[in-house]
């Protein structure tokens, strides 16, 4: 399995260099079915559709991931990292601040489902194009 561009794609989000869309299709074209991103643990972890598995560390900012789920919180997030009007390290900021501990990326679902540290589950659908 060629890892390089899962590293890519995290390190590209890490200095807010790449999108989300940009992000997903570096990894689709690399055929990752999904990824799951671990803000407690800081691992990022890549799922092929023959059941291998790719883990890399990263570096989440050093905000507290808030205690109680805000779905407003996060869905302003959202809203503004599909307007580009903040990238990665601004999203994860927000996202953590609104009670998001994780999230699941299904490429070929095109969805997303967000966690929260009790539980609290929201999924967002890719925008249509």
């Amino acid at each position: 399995m060629n890892t390089e561009p899962m590293h890519q794609a995290i390190e590209g989000s890490l200095s807010g260099k790449l999108t989300f869309p940009q992000v997903v299709g570096i990894l689709a074209a690399a055929g990752v079915e999904s990824y799951s991103i671990d803000l407690i643990r800081g691992e990022d972890v890549f799922y092929m559709p023959d059941g291998t598995v790719h883990v890399e560390k990263m570096t989440p900012p050093s905000s507290p991931i808030a205690e109680d789920f805000s779905l407003q919180g996060l869905a302003a997030a959202i809203k503004a990292a599909q307007a580009d009007t903040i990238r990665y390290p601004e999203f994860l900021a927000q996202a953590m601040a609104a009670g998001v501990a994780g999230y699941r990326t299904y490429i070929t679902g095109k969805r997303v489902l967000y966690l929260g540290r009790k539980g609290d589950l929201h999924i967002e659908e890719f925008p249509k194009p």
